[in-house]
């Protein structure tokens, strides 16, 4: 059963993993200090940390269907909570939105309402993707499947990014010059992955200048 290949990785991590990392486990059930909040997909596919090469204790991470950040609102919003906390309390100097290639909830877009009939909730969610959608139907209306879907992921990752900028604590710690924000697609099929450089607006390869990020120019 699926669920005792779980249950039994759990018991390894006891037996070995964790005795040979006790010290590390020990401070880190003191606090925690990462160094970036990672807002990712759900998609099992991508695990940001094993995307960047990170330890426990050094991303604070968000995950949810299609890496979506919900303008900000005085209503009670998990992500919106989870930003405030990691910028307000924890100082993070860094957000990273990532996309990936092949997701689920931008296909789902892409397809057209019809896919989501039976899927209220998720529909409901991914109406903070429209702008995305909706330039996207504009700029690639005859392009291939694979090229829209493309394009679709892309635009995604900057309509979040623009979303994330409604939250005030953001938008002050920009202000303030505490904070960068940082959009990224991965892409699963060969590793890869770009980054929105703000000067440029374009996405480059990661890596590809010193150091480039999605942070708007005063």
């Amino acid at each position: 059963m699926r669920m005792d290949h779980i249950i039994d990785g759990v018991l390894r991590f006891q037996r070995d993993v964790y005795p040979n990392k006790a010290a590390l486990y020990r401070e880190l059930s003191l606090g925690q200090t990462p160094t970036a909040l990672f807002i990712g997909c759900s998609d099992s596919r991508v695990v940001p940390e094993l995307l960047t090469q990170q330890g426990p204790g050094e991303l604070f991470v968000v995950r949810n269907a299609g890496n979506i950040v919900p303008p900000y609102s005085d209503k009670p919003g998990g992500v919106t909570a989870s930003i405030e906390y990691a910028v307000a309390v924890l100082g993070i100097p860094d957000i990273v939105v990532c996309g990936h290639s092949g997701c689920g909830a931008m296909t789902a877009i892409q397809s057209g309402s019809a896919s989501l009939e039976k899927l209220p909730s998720v529909a409901r969610w991914l109406h903070y993707a429209d702008s995305a959608r909706d330039a996207v139907a504009r700029t690639h209306a005859a392009a291939p499947a694979a090229e829209y879907l493309d394009a679709l992921v892309h635009e995604n990752v900057l309509a979040q990014l623009d979303n994330l900028l409604t939250h005030p604590v953001v938008a002050d710690a920009i202000a303030a010059k505490q904070l960068r924000v940082h959009g990224w697609v991965y892409d699963m099929r060969g590793g890869s992955v770009e980054t929105y450089d703000a000067q440029a607006q374009a996405f480059v390869p990661i890596g590809a200048a010193s150091f480039v990020s999605a942070t708007p120019a005063e």
